[in-house]
């Protein structure tokens, strides 16, 4: 497409992950089968929620829920990651890198927003036991669900607009494995700063409201805990929210890490590892972080292998 003299790009070129040799079809076996184990242990999940009713609990719809959300998360970066380790160029259509811009962004707003009412969830269950099933029915916590998904979708949409918007003129290349807004900034051919700021100013209060409203239900928490008279009791109160506490640290702290810092040249090889350990391992650990720590899922899981 062309406008005066200036050529528009049709397509990028995602340069991915640098390796040598045969390294490349050892990355692209090893990260086909943590897709696949991310696949089964995610659906594996959902379909313990779904089929059992002593997991019919606000805990365990929004555990289903974010076990979903992985599914799509990883779905919209991996596939084309193993792709790319087998062509000898990795490219993808501009509409085609900002729909999967759009599914990335808008799946990780949604797992932003199901760790807070996740984290909410605890302080309930811990802070007010008495009046745990008033303040969290099984109703509200449909509509937290659903708040997520409608919301992070529709918050996705204004910085895809934004970017979108920039004048693509070459070069095409993204030193990525995928199209995420920080190489696609640095390729637009007219340096709009104004545009970084508003950039990172959306997704920092985007972040800091979440991880905020988190942090201080967990504040909450600790401080109920520590009353707690016997040792005994302040472990088995600390164990129900211990695995979400690991969650949320790792996922936030990779976030703040990518996407809330100044804009510049920054080392893509150690963001291309960061982006890797939130994309492709985190939606791992995330199903085997919550069954390992969760007595109640291990025994469900139990009583299905006798069966």
């Amino acid at each position: 497409m062309q406008e005066g003299n200036q050529t528009y790009v049709k397509e990028f070129i995602l340069l991915g992950i640098t390796v040598s040799g045969g390294t490349q079809y050892i990355l692209f076996i090893l990260l086909l089968v943590t897709y696949t184990l991310t696949l089964t242990a995610n659906l594996s999940i959902i379909m313990l929620v779904w089929s059992n009713a002593s997991l019919h609990k606000p805990m365990y719809i929004f555990l289903g829920n974010l076990s979903f959300v992985e599914i799509w998360y990883t779905t919209s970066t991996v596939p084309k990651m193993l792709s790319g380790l087998l062509s000898r160029i990795n490219s993808i259509s501009f509409k085609g890198c900002f729909i999967q811009f759009y599914f990335f962004f808008s799946s990780g707003a949604t797992e932003h927003f199901l760790l807070s009412f996740m984290g909410y969830d605890r302080y309930l269950a811990i802070c007010h036991p008495l009046h745990y099933n008033v303040l969290m029915s099984t109703k509200k916590c449909w509509f937290l669900s659903a708040f997520s998904w409608i919301g992070s979708y529709l918050w996705a949409l204004f910085p895809i607009i934004l970017i979108s918007k920039l004048p693509f003129c070459g070069p095409n290349k993204i030193n990525h494995y995928l199209c995420d807004p920080g190489p696609l900034l640095e390729l637009s051919c007219v340096r709009n700063y104004s545009t970084e700021v508003i950039f990172t100013v959306y997704i920092a209060l985007f972040v800091f409201s979440n991880s905020f409203f988190t942090f201080i239900s967990y504040a909450f928490i600790i401080r109920t805990i520590l009353r707690i008279p016997s040792a005994s009791g302040r472990r088995k109160a600390f164990s129900t929210c211990a695995s979400h506490l690991i969650v949320v640290s790792i996922f936030f702290g990779c976030i703040m890490y990518m996407y809330i810092r100044p804009s510049g040249n920054h080392p893509f090889p150690l963001d291309k590892v960061v982006t890797v350990f939130y994309t492709v391992v985190t939606p791992l650990l995330n199903p085997v972080i919550y069954t390992l720590r969760n007595k109640e899922v291990l025994q469900v899981v139990k009583k299905m292998i006798r069966l």
